[in-house]
């Protein structure tokens, strides 16, 4: 391995026995097997997060799943790196791997340096230990010396908000508060290498924005980071190179623009601006089983004019009653960036909080005319709450024109901007 190597994956898989019972510790095993006798979901399962989409037959053989297949690639020190792809694709089982929470099937995993993660809410803390003891025990399983970690303990706690509930035990915290802590811990204990999930997602966007910050410190420190998230604007803003993850399979690496462009490109969700799919084969609590773009007249399209308003339709389906859910979409630029990001309920509503019947849901937006520029833009739509992100659905491209504008006429294109709107001009002569 090269001497700035601090990750080397050479041919990694990784397959799951389906409705096979072996989580490595036997409370766990007598949990799975008591909700199996019930008829309950297993509480445990790992599969849902892998094959979301259960169209997705040309990974199962027989009774395995292929999570991950024949994966290999390097990150030298210093490297920030953003793993993208739809759910599903297997970027968490990888993290997993990667942090050696699973073992591979085959292949292996070469890393240097200490490997700080934070994949789950709660990952590596003990519930029954306070704020402060969960600091302390993360720092020793990093192994940190007692003086390193009272050191940053400040630093830790005023990062995280979490103040006057250090002493309180995390069993009691909220998500909020647990993933501020965990991250605060990951991010100022050090690690050589440390390994995001997208758990960043839940939370306040202040805190979100906190974290993005920290991140781009820790690698201008000289530390190795891998970043999994759906958000593009993200992954661009502090990944310098990125890899897509589809179907268990590396299909694509290099520059951060010019990969997320690609998997933009590519198709995969859906085409002429509709993603539709059987509520019936998606796996999770909150599934969107239907997104379409829908021109002035009311037909699904994938080409847009600038001058006519258009539609985009959202359909989804809980199956339990859930509160405090967002359920929204935004409008990315051809580089990633969010352009528009609209919400059903407004961000300060306090019927957010309300509980949510099971059901099934369609929620309509409408643009007016101009409100996006000419070029490519792409439609992501998501369902999440302060505790989890339930379901996402991305890549949707649509294509504005402008057939009648007198730029077009004279042969010249218009400015670079997200929008065209007219705004209201008042010229006089003074």
């Amino acid at each position: 391995m090269a001497k700035d190597v601090v990750i080397q994956a050479e041919k990694v898989s990784k397959e799951y026995r389906l409705g096979v019972i072996n989580h490595g510790t036997l409370y766990r095993d007598l949990q799975s097997w008591w909700a199996k006798v019930k008829g309950r979901p297993d509480p445990n399962a790992e599969i849902s997060d892998l094959a979301q989409d259960a169209s997705h037959t040309q990974r199962v053989f027989g009774d395995h799943f292929k999570a991950l297949e024949d994966i290999s690639f390097e990150v030298a020190q210093g490297d920030v790196i953003g793993l993208i792809g739809k759910n599903g694709a297997g970027k968490s089982t990888l993290l997993k791997v990667i942090s050696r929470i699973t073992a591979p099937t085959s292949g292996q995993i070469r890393l240097r340096g200490r490997v700080a993660s934070l994949l789950e809410v709660g990952t590596g803390f003990h519930p029954e230990l306070t704020g402060k003891e969960n600091v302390f025990l993360n720092g020793a399983i990093l192994g940190m010396a007692q003086k390193e970690i009272r050191n940053k303990f400040d630093q830790i706690v005023e990062f995280a908000e979490i103040g006057e509930f250090v002493n309180t035990p995390v069993k009691r915290y909220s998500s909020g508060m647990y993933v501020r802590l965990a991250f605060s811990v990951a991010a100022h204990l050090e690690p050589e290498i440390l390994l995001v999930d997208e758990v960043l997602a839940v939370g306040d966007a202040n805190f979100q924005k906190k974290c993005m910050g920290r991140m781009k410190e820790v690698s201008q420190e000289g530390r190795t980071i891998l970043f999994v998230s759906h958000n593009m604007t993200a992954i661009n803003s502090i990944c310098k190179e990125a890899i897509h993850i589809h179907d268990g399979r590396l299909v694509d690496q290099g520059e951060t623009s010019a990969v997320i462009q690609r998997y933009l490109d590519s198709g995969q969700v859906g085409t002429n601006g509709v993603y539709s799919k059987n509520p019936e084969e998606l796996k999770g609590k909150a599934v969107i089983f239907r997104v379409a773009v829908l021109d002035h007249t009311g037909k699904e399209s994938g080409t847009l004019e600038l001058n006519q308003g258009f539609s985009v339709e959202v359909c989804y389906e809980l199956r339990e009653a859930l509160s405090g859910l967002s359920v929204g979409l935004q409008v990315l630029g051809e580089d990633g960036y969010t352009a528009i990001y609209s919400l059903p309920d407004p961000e300060l509503e306090p019927s957010r909080l309300e509980t949510r019947k099971a059901g099934r849901y369609r929620g309509v937006v409408k643009f007016p005319p101009c409100a996006l520029n000419t070029g490519a833009f792409y439609i992501r739509a998501g369902i999440s709450s302060s505790a989890a992100i339930y379901s996402v659905v991305e890549g949707l491209r649509i294509e504005v024109h402008d057939s009648v504008g007198i730029i077009q006429m004279v042969g010249q294109s218009r400015k670079n901007s997200i929008s065209a709107l007219q705004l209201p001009w008042q010229v006089e002569t003074i």
